[in-house]
């Protein structure tokens, strides 16, 4: 990963733990990386991954990362579900939009309750085709 332009980062895992409940490997992800900017999750998973020998890098899942003050470290956490099934059941769904594996919800959450609240004045088949606009 270290191209000359970027300086080498080093990657150690602290409290590492096994979830069995929910079929995940949790840890604490300390980065070293001095003379850069932080580092990108994407850039992490990819040494993780390399680090357990993981195919599919989706299953590892890095969030809540701090740059200590003054630069050069990062804290934060990580998980590795043994399947990419697993991942999408226990995620929160806010962090599988941020990996690719879900999408958002279109339109304005005002939007959508302004849509809610005008389906529930209309009863049967007049429900399914949606609100039309009143001229």
């Amino acid at each position: 990963m270290a191209d000359k332009s970027k300086p080498a980062i080093r990657v150690s895992l602290r409290n590492f733990m096994t979830n069995r409940l929910l079929c995940r490997k949790q840890f604490v992800c300390e980065v070293e990386h001095p003379g850069r900017g932080t580092v990108h999750k994407k850039e992490l998973q990819a040494k993780i991954a390399q680090m357990f020998k993981i195919q599919e890098e989706n299953t590892i899942v890095l969030f809540g990362f701090k740059t200590q003050f003054g630069g050069g470290k990062s804290k934060g956490f990580g998980l590795i579900y043994d399947n990419l099934a697993f991942c999408k059941r226990y995620e929160p769904k806010y962090r599988l939009i941020r990996l690719g594996l879900a999408t958002k919800k279109e339109g304005s959450r005002k939007q959508r309750k302004e849509k809610k609240n005008r389906l529930k004045k209309l009863r049967g088949t007049a429900k399914v085709k949606g609100v039309s606009k009143k001229k």
